[in-house]
């Protein structure tokens, strides 16, 4: 059993694995897809802000960032880098965003090529934290997406 595998959701022919991801934030999972009707292997991974295509998620956006790198580490290596290289991966963002270093323009991959081409991904632990480690500018409405995530914004708006 993968470590941090959760629930399987299961629609129809459609079946989904909840992979607890943590390191962009601490709530961040993956969701390996498999259609029966296509075979019994998983399709696509949609993987949020943990693995984008030709870089993977910020580590520093919640503070923390050399510990959040770890954890980040943490969730690639032993759960995402596993699973079958011909799956196709969704991310959250691709070129343009600010959630991301040398962001690939591409708003898929699969996990073979990024294994191959992502730089990344072939890093070791300690390598792999200290990469991550550098300062980048924070995106302009950060604090605003915090507050609205957080529930503040929303209760701001209503008042």
């Amino acid at each position: 059993m993968v470590q941090g595998l959760g629930a399987e959701l299961v629609m129809g022919n459609t079946r989904t694995r909840v992979f607890h991801t943590p390191g962009h934030t601490p709530e961040s999972i993956c969701l390996v897809v498999t259609d029966l009707r296509r075979g019994p292997e998983p399709w696509f991974v949609l993987t949020g802000d943990t693995l984008l295509s030709g870089a993977v998620g910020r580590p520093d956006l919640p503070g923390q960032e050399r510990k959040n790198a770890a954890t980040l580490y943490d969730s690639i290596q032993p759960k995402l880098l596993t699973l079958l290289e011909t799956l196709e991966i969704y991310s959250a963002h691709f070129g343009g965003s600010a959630c991301g270093a040398g962001l690939s323009g591409k708003p898929s991959s699969t996990l073979g090529f990024e294994k191959r081409y992502n730089p990344l991904l072939s890093m070791d632990r300690e390598t792999f934290i200290e990469a991550l480690s550098v300062s980048m500018p924070k995106p302009a409405d950060l604090e605003r997406v915090v507050r609205f995530n957080r529930g503040e914004e929303s209760r701001r708006c209503r008042a």
